[in-house]
C-alpha cells in the first residue's frame, strides 16, 4: 500500500501523534477508505531539544518505516506525508531537504534511504525571516523562539536553515496546501510564499486559501478539500 504519514502540530512543543485528528476525522476515515496504509509519528517538543532535533526525529521515523516497509506492507517507493502547523513546517522541511543532504537534519549526519512522493500542507510556517516582527519581544514563550533556542533575529542563520523555502528546487515533490484566511498564528502569506517559491521553479503545486477559516478546525474537514487531497493522492502515489 501506498503510505500517508501524519505529522502534528502544536507550536512544536505540545499535543502528540494523535493531535489533529480530532477536527480531521473524515480525511482520515477517507485513507483507510482509499487503501493507503497510515502512521503518524512524533517528534521532541523544543523545550527538550532545540531544532534541528525535531527535523531529525522525523527523518528516523520515517527512515524506521522504510526500513520496516514489508513488514507493515508498504510500498516504500510511494511515500506521502501530511502535516498540520509545526507539523505542516516539518513535513515541508522535510519533503524540500530530502535532495539536499542536510547533515544536521539526520542523526549522525547519515543519509535518509527514502524519498517522498507527494506533501499536504497544513497552514505550515515557511519562511522564518518573513515573520520576524517590526518590533521583537524577547519572549522565551513564544514558539519559535522556543524553538530556535534564541529569536529569529538573534539567530537568523537558524531561521534560514529550519526554512522550507530555503531548499526549494526542481527536484523537488508536488504540494498541496491549505490555509486559513483569518490564521491568528501563522499568517496565509507564509503559504503564498512557498508556493511562489514552488512555481519559480516548476514544481507542481496548488494552495486552497479557506475564507475566514482560522488557525485549525473543522472548517478544513470539508469534503471539497477532501476531494482535492483524494485527487492529488491518487495522481502521484497510486
Amino acid at each position: 500500500m501506498p503510505l500517508v504519514v501524519w505529522i502534528h502540530g502544536g507550536a512544536w512543543k505540545l499535543n502528540d501523534k494523535f493531535a489533529d485528528m480530532g477536527y480531521m476525522k473524515n480525511t482520515v476515515r477517507s485513507f483507510i477508505e482509499q487503501g493507503y496504509a497510515f502512521a503518524s509519528i512524533d517528534y521532541r517538543y523544543s523545550t527538550d531539544a532545540v531544532f534541528p532535533a525535531q527535523i531529525q526525529d522525523c527523518n528516523q521515523a520515517i527512515s524506521w518505516l522504510y526500513a520496516n516497509a514489508e513488514k507493515y506492507h508498504i510500498n516504500k517507493s510511494k511515500i506521502a506525508l501530511i502535516g498540520f502547523s509545526a507539523g505542516g513546517h516539518l513535513a515541508s522541511l522535510l519533503a524540500l531537504s530530502n535532495n539536499n543532504k542536510v547533515k544536521q537534519f539526520t542523526q549522525g549526519g547519515k543519509d535518509v534511504p527514502f524519498k517522498i512522493a507527494a506533501v499536504v500542507d497544513f497552514y505550515g510556517p515557511s519562511n522564518f525571516l518573513a515573520l520576524v516582527p517590526k518590533v521583537e519581544i524577547n519572549d522565551p514563550t513564544d514558539a519559535v523562539t522556543s524553538l530556535f533556542g534564541a529569536t529569529i533575529l538573534e539567530r537568523p542563520d537558524i531561521a534560514v536553515l529550519a526554512s522550507p523555502t530555503t531548499y526549494v528546487d526542481a527536484n523537488d515533490p508536488p504540494f498541496l496546501i491549505f490555509h486559513g484566511e483569518k490564521d491568528e498564528s501563522v499568517p496565509y502569506t507564509q503559504s503564498v510564499l512557498l508556493r511562489s517559491y514552488l512555481r519559480h521553479v516548476n514544481v507542481k503545486s496548488e494552495l486552497t486559501v479557506v475564507p475566514n477559516a482560522p488557525h485549525y478546525g473543522e472548517m478544513f474537514d470539508v469534503e471539497s478539500n477532501r476531494a482535492k487531497i483524494t485527487a492529488f493522492l491518487k495522481t502521484y502515489l497510486k
